[in-house]
């Protein structure tokens, strides 16, 4: 979100005559925040559709002007849809949590944070284990966050996920990125999660915002971008010694994704994403 409201200001702002000098302009933009520190598998998707978005704005237009002030105001109906998106996921989510139940989450997601929230405010009593998650420690501020909210939270190991898997009845998580296949990109740690899930018949549940969903269609770990899985400064070193922020988990271990565009199975990916490039 916070790089579409880049873009969205970079478009405000921008000395371009020309939609084609526009549109150079913020590719630019995208490709800087694309360079920095941060996890780039949501902001390459976001801002991909975000382009996609208001480039429609660019037919039947008599002035670039006029032009420009429609790619503004179809830019801000973008920005609420996102704002929107993450409160429509969680209502979703939350019907599926039941009194008494035991969920297992990985890391930490602003989105799972938000259904249990939703969950809570229903008055549903339940129980949370959430992983450390290495290497950044991540799962501890969800646990901070979740322990707020009054639930029972235990805090595991990553490599305890086997050993409670069998004692909780579903696992959600977020997403980075949900490819084309229907199989999503998330904190590393997430593939090994699910194929446990797998293993003992628990279903694995991802929450996500449509604007993750991402035009690639990995195979296996290799073939997802390096960009997605290092730092911008970690591409420059050997990447045979570094470890991946990110893994793919492939489709056929996710059970269902609860989006804002509803609920849906991995194999209804693509075509929602077809409608989204419409």
């Amino acid at each position: 979100m916070a790089a579409i409201r880049t873009l969205l200001k970079v478009l405000e702002y921008s000395k371009s005559e020309t939609v084609q000098e526009l549109r150079y302009c913020l590719q630019n933009a995208i490709d800087a925040m694309r360079s920095t520190e941060n996890p780039v598998t949501a902001i390459a998707s976001g801002s991909e559709l975000f382009l996609r978005f208001i480039t429609l704005a660019t037919l039947d237009t008599p002035s670039f002007a006029e032009c420009k002030g429609i790619m503004l105001h179809r830019g801000k109906m973008f920005y609420e849809k996102l704002v929107a998106a993450r409160g429509k996921v969680a209502k979703v989510a939350a019907h599926f949590i039941k009194d008494g139940s035991k969920i297992l989450t990985h890391s930490k997601s602003r989105v799972v944070l938000q259904a249990m929230k939703e969950a809570v405010e229903s008055n549903k009593i339940f129980e949370v284990y959430v992983t450390c998650s290495s290497p950044d420690n991540s799962g501890e501020e969800m646990y901070e966050n979740l322990t707020k909210l009054g639930l029972s939270c235990t805090l595991i190991l990553d490599s305890a996920m086997g050993y409670v898997m069998e004692q909780v009845d579903m696992v959600m998580v977020g997403a980075e990125g949900v490819a084309e296949s229907g199989g999503v990109i998330n904190k590393v740690g997430t593939y090994t999660m699910a194929m446990c899930a797998k293993e003992v018949k628990k279903p694995f549940y991802v929450l996500t915002e449509s604007f993750k969903f991402s035009r690639i269609y990995p195979l296996n770990q290799v073939d997802l971008p390096n960009e997605f899985k290092y730092t911008a400064s970690t591409l420059k070193k050997d990447l045979q010694k570094e470890h991946p922020l990110v893994d793919y988990t492939p489709p056929h271990y996710i059970s269902l994704l609860f989006t804002d565009l509803g609920i849906l199975t991995p194999s209804a990916v693509s075509d929602e994403l077809i409608k989204l490039y419409l």
